[in-house]
């Protein structure tokens, strides 16, 4: 019995079959490893607030990732973060790279967005983090000089193939707005709504010279739906076209709250990935938090919150809350996994 172990070890270390890294096994090259959460941060510090805290981690390198973030890192729990790259260029790449590298079984996998973003006055704050039910892409418009348009119109922006900037587009790109699983989002916001958020002097300077709530209060967990565009804007006029917008794909039921730049790219990706039988769409969460307002307090012109943006003090709070509001749900669906493999629990 001693001889036939010895034999196994050997063979196993000749096939690199089992290699044991810190308290934890990695699975073998030709098992794909299980992956019960993949966090999916855009740029280093999205991504370095959780690994902060997930323990020692295996990092796995996937063919076709960004070359600044070339590695998956996994735990012992089976929690996994990716870093795409900014942009939905690169989180579409990356993404799409890492489903089909087959090096991860992602068929169960509940998917985190977690990024932080420009956030609108009207809803949220510096810091505030926000769960998403609408995924919408600001991008896919057509857009007239603003100094050009007709006299009765708000900004120059319009859906494509539309008439009017208030006329619903029809979705044939396919990827203009997602809507996001309603139980999964429920769940994630009822575990985090009581957390205490992380502030900072100067992200409460800053929002002090808003004359009104929620934006000159604390930053706190809230629901609102996030807008993707990889042009950064700034400014009443667009801003008011980006609640429009929402409105109008969401057909009045979305609230417009932050901006950003992958979410859309993010999950088309994985919605494709579902229909060849690789992940679940209804798995998907998006949590994004405010590190700037998306238009200026008074006195403080558009081009100086747009170039200024770094000025306002919300970065550290807003990377900070990324973990304090997400890891609620990836703490509940670890310790729980028997109530979650199968999906979204009802109680």
């Amino acid at each position: 019995m001693y001889k036939n172990k010895l034999l196994r070890i050997l063979v196993c270390a000749g096939l690199a079959c089992l290699i044991q890294t810190g308290a934890y096994a990695t699975p073998s090259p030709s098992t794909p490893r299980p992956v019960k959460v993949l966090i999916i941060s855009m740029f280093g510090p999205e991504g370095k607030t959780w690994l902060d805290h997930l323990g020692q981690t295996q990092a796995i390198t996937v063919a076709g990732l960004s070359p600044d973030y070339p590695a998956v890192h996994c735990n012992r729990d089976d929690v996994c973060v990716i870093t795409t790259g900014m942009g939905h260029a690169n989180a579409a790449a990356s993404m799409a790279a890492l489903v089909y590298s087959r090096k991860f079984d992602l068929r169960k996998t509940y998917f985190l967005i977690s990024g932080i973003a420009g956030i609108d006055p009207a809803q949220g704050t510096l810091g505030s983090a926000a769960w998403a039910r609408y995924l919408v892409d600001f991008g896919i418009q057509w857009e007239l000089d603003a100094r050009e348009i007709p006299g009765n119109w708000k900004s120059g922006y319009l859906g494509i193939n539309t008439h009017s900037e208030t006329e619903k587009p029809p979705l044939d790109y396919h990827t203009e707005v997602f809507q996001l699983n309603e139980a999964l989002l429920q769940k994630a916001y009822a575990l985090s709504r009581n957390v205490t958020l992380t502030d900072g002097p100067a992200a409460q300077t800053y929002r002090a010279k808003y004359a009104s709530a929620p934006a000159n209060q604390p930053p706190a967990v809230i629901q609102c739906d996030t807008l993707a565009s990889d042009t950064w804007f700034s400014g009443e006029a667009l801003g008011q076209r980006a609640r429009d917008w929402t409105k109008l794909l969401t057909d009045g039921k979305g609230t417009y709250c932050t901006t950003q730049q992958e979410d859309n790219a993010t999950f088309e990706v994985i919605k494709r990935a579902a229909a060849a039988g690789l992940a679940d769409t209804n798995r998907v969460a998006a949590l994004r938090a405010g590190s700037d307002f998306d238009r200026p307090p008074p006195g403080v012109s558009n081009a100086d919150n747009l170039l200024d943006y770094q000025q306002q003090g919300g970065f550290v709070p807003a990377v900070d809350n990324l973990y304090l509001a997400g890891s609620p749900l990836v703490n509940a669906i670890v310790r729980n996994w028997a109530q979650w493999k199968n999906g979204v629990p009802v109680n």
